[in-house]
């Protein structure tokens, strides 16, 4: 082999180009709503609940079933299998048969030649309720014991030793809101009937296979006689999880009855009515810390929002106790966790997935903690960081082997220059009695894997075809992340060809069965390996093929730029691979991974739920006015430990758009019903997400170089899509920074996320008396 060889082009760690990068940007990327139209497709429209809990007492669809266009109008009565569409526990019906349980909630749906006769006949279904009182508050549902799901309990240590040995003792609570996913492809699915009673489903969906069984179960069939199938999503952050299955349920269901396809797409005014959102949390802490600023006991209480039913909810409460320890040592903790039943939609996954209400919650009390003691909040951290040989285990059990937080930090420092930085704001605020800034970092320690562990397996389908093409399909689902591209680098860089002879293909539980969602930043880590897996499988049956056409050992056989090597002999992959077909060798294999090392005892909430942590830091300076309450956020630097990446471009686009996606969170994105329990905010007129012009005009990210992965994953890589969202909650401790400066840095604010106007505009009236 020669001593010089070509790199190939987009294999793994290079910054390769989304592979829809140019179809987004000029249109010609599809998505469901594109399709051209199966002939006889029928179009369809859902009928909202107006109330927020109340009986059904009769529906009459006769006028709606008589209007122009008409083919079918669906209730609960007419779902042929069984109505339940839980994720995770039982009883969630498609259509409520009984009782509509929040506003907005789905109660029937009409399927009609247009879109327009199928949303007018709609409105033409009459039905009867008698208005129940509904619960809209986490407040109320604890009061009376209302729970979608068994609350949860994680203890570890003797929390009233701990107590008792505390100098100080800290309680307070804070909320933190809700969001809406607010994905540009709104929710939308296509159903189309088969001629031997098969289905075949097109949704914007991260779970294919949940979308799977839960039309099976609907319409009463096996998993095999329905094919879901997504070969991109706008966005989707959690929200076309569980949700999308809603969507499909409503489609089959209708081309069911009509045995037409049929397309349900909503506008985003009923998307947001009827569908979850991110968890609303109430916090409420009690802590006890000892003479050298150690946090020697934590009482949390963690209550989210579940809404009317369990959803993803049991899974986001233990999501959120995981990381309610964040970066720092705990040594005697009760956390509970309380999944609490309200009249609002069933909140559901989101980006980070209960991570960033648990470390709002430690966040807040190091930034109490720091007030009262007259420190900053980085010397409460540096106090109680995790140690590496010891002070090192999660209060679930998990040693944490990986910490390199105070690397980061320091890091950060040298890049950003904190103490420099955190004086000028000081000089700026000592001459500002009205623009007040504020300076805040933010370190993040992050889970990464299912703490389901049967869900952290994925599979992956490989083919090599004469030509030296190649078709890679795979479980996971694109949504604008970039994981089709980083998978197909995988396959590029094992069979050392160039990235543009990868085509990769629609996801479908036609072809990778059994598939887990898209979610926990889990994608490329278990999809990546399982397209390996195959992709390896095949190599080594070509390299049997190679050493016996040079007559050599397989072990001299080397794949490289394009080619493959005995010695200075070399033959084109593409001539490999016709000569495999030859000599009837198989150029096609499953691939399969399961993350090892996973274990979790959820009766008492312990065990090792991650396989690694994902690291990062941030700092943000903000700037409010303290007449108006309005915020702005002048500078973010951000660094990211993405182990040794395998797309350092798409990283960096995901670590940019998750913090500004987390910084909307916090500032700007407010949910609110009325007291009658209707959502208000269900526009991008009355919900505001970050625009262009709230990015920072400073604003620096960064990757952590020279960090692999200490655990085995794809090429050391870790994962990037939710980390850096929690990265933004530097951005709301900088608020709550600038509105202690009117006190000297000595009160704790009273502010809840998300610091709208209104909130800071209270909070700087408290400090000011």
């Amino acid at each position: 082999m020669s001593a010089r060889l070509d790199r190939i082009r987009g294999g793994a760690h290079a910054s390769v180009r989304h592979d829809s990068a140019v179809g987004h940007v000029t249109g010609r990327s599809l998505y469901v709503d594109d399709m051209p139209n199966v002939p006889g497709t029928l179009e369809a429209a859902l009928l909202l609940s107006p109330h927020a809990h109340a009986r059904i007492r009769s529906i009459d669809v006769s006028a709606a079933m008589a209007a122009p266009g008409v083919a079918a109008v669906i209730v609960a009565r007419d779902i042929p299998g069984r109505n339940d569409i839980a994720p995770i526990r039982t009883d969630e019906p498609l259509l409520p048969p009984e009782l509509v349980e929040y506003e907005g909630q789905p109660v029937a749906a009409v399927a009609a030649q247009t879109l327009d006769q199928a949303r007018a006949a709609a409105k033409l279904v009459k039905i009867d309720y008698e208005p129940l009182p509904p619960v809209l508050t986490i407040e109320e549902a604890i009061e009376r014991d209302l729970y979608v799901s068994p609350p949860q309990l994680m203890t570890r240590g003797d929390i009233e030793a701990g107590f008792k040995s505390a100098v100080h003792r800290i309680a307070g609570e804070v909320h933190c809101g809700g969001q809406d996913h607010f994905y540009l492809e709104g929710q939308i699915a296509l159903a189309i009937p088969g001629d031997g009673g098969d289905f075949q489903i097109f949704s914007s969906t991260q779970h294919p296979t949940e979308v799977q069984h839960g039309v099976a179960h609907l319409l009463g069939l096996p998993f095999n006689a329905v094919t879901v199938e997504v070969r991109r999503m706008g966005g989707a952050f959690g929200g076309k999880e569980s949700q999308a299955t809603i969507i499909a349920g409503v489609a089959a269901v209708l081309a069911w009855k009509t045995k037409r396809p049929v397309k349900l797409r909503l506008p985003r005014d009923d998307d947001m009515r009827a569908t979850g959102k991110r968890h609303p949390f109430l916090i409420r802490y009690d802590c006890g810390v000892d003479a050298d600023s150690r946090i020697v006991a934590l009482d949390l209480v963690l209550a989210a929002n579940g809404g009317n039913v369990a959803d993803h909810t049991p899974a986001v409460i233990t999501r959120a106790l995981c990381h309610a320890d964040n970066c720092y040592w705990l040594p005697n903790v009760r956390f509970r966790g309380l999944p609490c039943k309200t009249n609002t939609v069933s909140n559901t996954a989101f980006r980070g997935y209960g991570g960033p209400q648990g470390m709002i919650a430690i966040e807040t009390v190091v930034d109490v903690i720091a007030r009262k003691l007259g420190k900053t909040p980085d010397e409460i951290r540096r106090q109680n960081y995790y140690g590496v040989e010891r002070n090192n285990v999660a209060p679930y059990g998990m040693t944490v082997e990986d910490n390199i937080v105070e690397r980061m930090l320091d890091e950060l420092d040298r890049v950003a220059g904190l103490a420099a930085w955190r004086e000028s704001v000081a000089a700026f605020n000592r001459t500002s009695p009205i623009i007040r800034k504020g300076l805040a970092t933010m370190p993040v320690k992050f889970g990464i894997s299912f703490n389901r562990p049967a869900l952290n397996q994925a599979g992956a389908l490989v083919h090599v075809y004469t030509d030296g093409s190649v078709t890679l399909n795979h479980g996971g689902t694109e949504m604008g992340q970039g994981l089709f591209v980083k998978v197909a680098q995988v396959v590029a860089e094992a069979f050392q060809i160039d990235i543009d002879h990868i085509r990769l293909s629609a996801t479908t539980t036609g072809k990778v069965p059994n598939t887990s969602p898209t979610a926990a930043s889990s994608g490329s880590d278990l999809n990546g390996m399982a397209a390996l897996n195959a992709a390896n499988q095949i190599k080594d049956r070509m390299a049997e093929v190679a050493a016996e056409h040079f007559d050599v050992p397989k072990s001299e056989i080397v794949f490289a730029s394009n080619r493959v090597f005995a010695g200075n002999r070399s033959v084109s992959f593409p001539e490999l691979a016709a000569m495999s077909w030859e000599k009837r060798v198989s150029l096609s294999a499953t691939g399969f991974y399961k993350t090892p090392k996973l274990h979790w005892d959820f009766a008492t909430n312990t065990g090792r739920p991650f396989y690694y942590f994902a690291y990062g830091i941030a700092a943000s300076e903000v700037a409010i006015d303290t007449l108006t309450g309005e915020t702005r956020v002048l500078r973010a630097e951000l660094l990211q430990d993405c182990g040794a990446s395998i797309n350092p471009a798409i990283d960096l686009g995901q670590i940019e758009g998750a913090f500004v996606q987390g910084m909307g969170w916090l500032t700007s994105e407010e949910l609110w019903w009325d007291d009658k329990g209707r959502l208000r905010t269900h526009g991008p007129s009355t919900y505001k997400i970050p625009g262009s012009r709230d990015v920072p005009p400073i604003f620096n990210a960064r990757i952590l170089d020279d960090a692999p992965n200490r655990e085995d994953t794809i090429f050391r890589s870790k994962a990037v899509g939710e980390p850096p969202l929690m990265l933004a909650i530097s951005v709301w401790l900088a608020i709550r920074d600038a509105v202690a400066s009117l006190a000297d840095y000595k009160v704790a604010p009273d502010l809840d996320a998300p610091a709208t106007p209104e909130r800071v505009l209270k909070a700087v009236d408290a400090i000011r008396g």
